[in-house]
């Protein structure tokens, strides 16, 4: 992993489909919005767009934690885009400022972490708990 500068920023869209309705995802009761799971899902994936091009070949960033607020909820059809920022390297822990908006305001916001691993090492390690 090369150097991350702090204030790297990535960002990620996604055009909201019926299968990530909260009403689809996880209990048929709830409304037809955009289901919290869903905007982390984007949420991480702009934070791996923020730091893509600093790993090296062999190298991935798992998430480790995820501390977010969902303030608005978003219908089928929208479309929404998250933005994560770096704000803190401490050796392979990687800390971003993260948010996600749809066309009309701020959907949600927190903090998430990104831990960089080893793929090789990381897979050999799930080979053997797969044993067991």
């Amino acid at each position: 992993m090369r150097k991350i500068p702090l204030g790297t920023k990535g960002t990620f869209k996604m055009h909201v489909l019926p299968e990530h309705l909260a009403n689809q995802f996880k209990d048929a009761m709830l409304p037809q919005v955009l289901a919290t799971p869903v905007m982390i899902l984007i949420m991480e994936n702009a934070a791996l767009n923020a730091i893509r091009s600093f790993l090296d070949s062999g190298e991935s960033a798992v998430g480790a934690a995820i501390d977010v607020r969902h303030l608005a909820a978003t219908p089928v059809g929208h479309d929404v885009r998250a933005e994560a920022e770096v704000i803190n390297v401490d050796g392979k822990r990687i800390e971003f400022k993260v948010s996600a908006r749809d066309e009309t305001e701020e959907i949600g916001n927190g903090t998430h972490q990104r831990i960089v691993i080893n793929l090789r090492s990381f897979n050999e390690r799930l080979a053997i708990k797969n044993k067991h």
